[in-house]
C-alpha cells in the first residue's frame, strides 16, 4: 500500500508554482524547486499528461526528452485519479479540503449520484449548471488562477472546455482549446501562448494517454505506440519555442495499473454485500466508498472480511480522514457526506464495480486510483527553454 506523502506529492507541486506567482498556499513546497529562479521567467508551462505514472516513464521513456529530464518521483493524491488529482493543479488542495472524492459521488446537496468533473446525474443527463445547481456547492474550493498577477492561459480539448468543472476553475484565464487526440493542435496552442507577449502562467491538459491506457492496458502497443509519439512531438515542440525563457514543467495526475476481468469483483454476482447498501457504491473501480443501512453493518463488515479479504482492505471512512489519507489539515466539511460509512480499497490487480440501472458499461484493462506504485507515483519532469 502506497499511500500519498503530502510534502512530496503534486499538492506541493502546485503549492511550489503559486508560490512562484505571488499566491499563497497551505500546503509546504517543494524543495527541489527554486522559486525565485522561476518567478523570473517569462512563461511557466505546466503540462499535465494523464496517466504518464513515474513507473512507467522509466520503463520505457529510456533516452527520451521526459525520462532524461526528471527531477523526482512525486506521489499523487488520494484516490490516485483524474477527479481527485486535476482539482489539485487548480486549487493546490487535495480531498481532504476540495471533497472531490473520485469519479462517482453522492452529492447530498442535490439528493443523487453524479459524475463529478462532467457535473451530470451519475445515469446520465444535463449539465447542473443547466438547471441552475450554484457550481461553488458541487466545487467548494476556488481556483488560485484569478489571483495570478499574470496573464494565465488554458490549453484543454474542445469537448470538455465548457463542463461544469472548467467553468468553475477556468476565472479569468484564456482558454485555448484543441480538436480531440491531436497532439500537433495541443502542442501549437501551447506555443501560440507562449509566444503572446507579457509574462504567462500557462496549464495544458493532455487527456488520451489516459484514454488509450483505460481502453488497452498498461502493456499494449498501442499505449506504448502513443506515449513515443507523445516523445516525439514534444521533442519538436520544445525546439520551436528556443529562447523564449520558459521553464516547462511535466507531471501527471496519475499512473495505472491492470485490473483483468477475472479480477474484477461485480457487486451485482454478490446479493448478501447488496442488501447491506443503501444505495451503488460511488467512487471508483479501485477504491470505493460504501453507504452502508445501520441494521446492516455487522452483516456487511463480516461479508467483507470472509468473502473479499483477498481483494481488498476495508475501512470506515472516517479514520481514513483521521489517517490523512485524503490530506492535511482541517477537512472539508462535505468530504464526510462524500465518502460514505466504509471505502474498500482494492489490492494489486482487483477492481469492485456496481452497475447502475440504464448506465452504459464500458469494459476497460486499465485502472487507476488505488494505492499500487504504479497507480501512485507520478514523475516531475522540469527543463528550461
Amino acid at each position: 500500500m502506497q499511500l500519498p506523502n503530502y510534502r512530496n506529492s503534486i499538492v506541493n507541486l502546485t503549492s511550489s508554482i503559486m508560490h512562484s506567482l505571488g499566491v499563497k498556499n497551505t500546503y509546504p513546497r517543494l524543495r527541489i524547486i527554486n522559486n525565485d529562479k522561476l518567478k523570473k521567467k517569462t512563461n511557466i508551462v505546466l503540462i499535465v499528461l494523464d496517466g504518464v505514472g513515474y513507473n512507467y516513464l522509466k520503463k520505457y521513456g529510456n533516452g527520451g526528452l521526459l525520462n532524461s529530464n526528471i527531477k523526482a518521483k512525486l506521489t499523487s493524491v488520494f484516490p490516485s485519479t483524474t477527479a481527485s488529482a486535476i482539482p489539485c493543479f487548480f486549487t493546490g488542495f487535495p480531498a481532504q479540503q476540495t471533497a472531490m472524492t473520485g469519479w462517482n459521488v453522492f452529492l447530498k446537496e442535490i439528493g443523487m449520484q453524479a459524475t463529478i468533473l462532467p457535473s451530470i446525474p451519475r445515469i446520465n443527463g444535463v449539465k447542473f449548471s443547466d438547471v441552475n445547481v450554484d457550481l461553488k456547492e458541487i466545487y467548494p474550493k476556488k481556483s488560485f488562477l484569478d489571483k495570478i498577477k499574470r496573464d494565465v492561459y488554458l490549453v484543454t480539448e474542445k469537448n470538455i472546455v465548457d463542463s461544469d468543472f472548467n467553468l468553475r476553475m477556468n476565472g479569468k484565464s484564456k482558454v485555448l482549446t484543441y480538436d480531440g487526440n491531436s497532439l500537433n493542435g495541443f502542442f501549437r496552442q501551447i506555443t501560440k501562448a507562449i509566444k503572446k507577449k507579457n509574462k504567462k502562467y500557462i496549464y495544458a491538459y493532455w487527456p488520451y494517454f489516459d484514454k488509450t491506457c483505460h481502453k488497452h492496458g498498461t502493456e499494449d502497443k498501442l499505449t506504448l505506440a502513443h506515449f513515443i509519439e507523445i516523445e516525439r512531438k514534444l521533442s519538436y515542440f520544445v525546439k520551436t519555442i528556443k529562447d523564449t525563457n520558459t521553464t516547462i514543467i511535466i507531471t501527471a495526475d496519475h499512473g495505472f495499473t491492470n485490473v483483468p476481468n477475472n479480477k474484477l469483483i461485480k457487486v451485482d454476482d454478490h446479493p448478501k454485500l447488496k442488501e447491506c447498501l443503501v444505495m451503488p457504491l460511488t467512487g471508483e473501480k479501485r477504491v470505493a466508498y460504501a453507504y452502508v443501512k445501520p441494521f446492516k453493518v455487522k452483516d456487511f463488515e463480516n461479508y467483507i472480511k470472509t468473502n473479499l479479504k483477498h481483494a481488498c482492505w476495508l475501512y470506515k471512512s472516517q479514520d481514513l480522514v483521521d489517517k490523512n489519507f485524503f490530506g492535511l489539515y482541517k477537512p472539508e466539511p462535505k468530504l464526510l457526506d462524500r465518502i460514505g460509512d466504509y471505502t474498500l480499497i482494492m489490492k494489486e490487480h482487483y477492481g469492485i464495480k456496481d452497475q447502475v440501472i440504464n448506465h452504459p458499461d464500458h469494459p476497460t484493462l486499465g485502472r487507476h486510483g488505488g494505492v499500487s506504485e504504479s497507480e501512485m507515483f507520478v514523475p516531475l519532469v522540469m527543463f528550461d527553454v
